[in-house]
């Protein structure tokens, strides 16, 4: 082969190779735009947040794959070229996207069954946290210190989800521990009575608040206050009734025990073996 002969197959495939970079650069701007656009548009912006976020993943993947089919087509590689080779390294494509496609899948379950959405308060495990974004593949959660969390979307759909925050309720128990000379009455009227300033909070339905024995236990006495009210106001009234509770206690002599044992010694006399 003549050396013009090499630099004209040089110079054509040069060109396409410089015009399928052009063509991707092109693509690339042209998706980051289209994607901004779409999402400031007015139908866009009421979709529902949980169903949103999969769309954006979804859309950026088949926008970034159309872009590579064509740069790559302009750069003379045939797009039948492209699906027999994916076509023949089936089995390797299909093992190392095993884990994105259970993914996958699962953010479709997620969109369809709506165990969570977007703002609700779940535990998964031992994580839980606030809802922020349902992805294609990843479901991003907001712990209450701040931490953000990518939970891949096969694990919420293969594993128990707590969900705190569907009901807009939830009941609240609040356990004491006392002396077993309390009086038991005495301490259910002052226990209720901790509600009284917090009555705007405090739900009378599903049932009313309540004062039950649940536990006679080695040091004292295990009483619970239970009460339902809002899910906003869980930990607010949560911690009030710890802290006040121990006031109003400590206020009516009421004794909170600490863990003890009885040890009682026998005398045996010399050279007698115990019975």
């Amino acid at each position: 082969m003549q050396y013009a002969q090499i630099m004209e197959i040089i110079e054509a495939q040069g060109m396409q190779l410089f015009a399928g970079l052009i063509v991707l650069a092109i693509g690339l701007f042209i998706v980051h735009w289209l994607l901004k656009l779409i999402a400031r548009s007015k139908k866009y912006v009421r979709i529902e947040p949980t169903l949103k976020g999969f769309l954006d993943n979804l859309l950026r993947l088949v926008l970034y794959v159309i872009v590579l089919l064509t740069a790559a087509n302009t750069m003379g590689i045939p797009l039948t070229s492209i699906i027999t080779l994916v076509a023949s390294a089936g089995v390797a494509v299909s093992l190392a996207m095993q884990g994105a496609l259970s993914n996958f899948v699962g953010g479709i379950m997620l969109l369809l069954l709506k165990p969570i959405k977007v703002n609700e308060y779940v535990k998964v495990g031992d994580i839980e946290g606030t809802v922020q974004r349902i992805g294609a593949f990843y479901t991003e959660l907001v712990m209450p210190d701040y931490r953000h969390i990518s939970m891949p979307n096969s694990k919420l759909t293969d594993t128990a989800v707590i969900n705190y925050t569907r009901e807009g309720i939830r009941r609240l128990d609040v356990f004491y521990t006392v002396s077993y000379s309390t009086d038991m009455q005495q301490l259910s009227t002052l226990l209720l009575g901790l509600l009284e300033s917090k009555r705007e909070l405090v739900l009378s339905t599903p049932a009313e608040p309540v004062v039950h024995m649940t536990e006679m236990g080695d040091s004292g006495l295990k009483f619970v206050l239970r009460l339902w009210c809002k899910t906003g106001d869980y930990w607010l009234l949560n911690f009030y009734l710890m802290e006040e509770g121990k006031r109003a206690l400590d206020q009516a002599g009421i004794t909170i025990p600490f863990p003890q044992m009885d040890v009682h010694i026998k005398q045996y006399e010399k050279n007698s073996a115990p019975q």
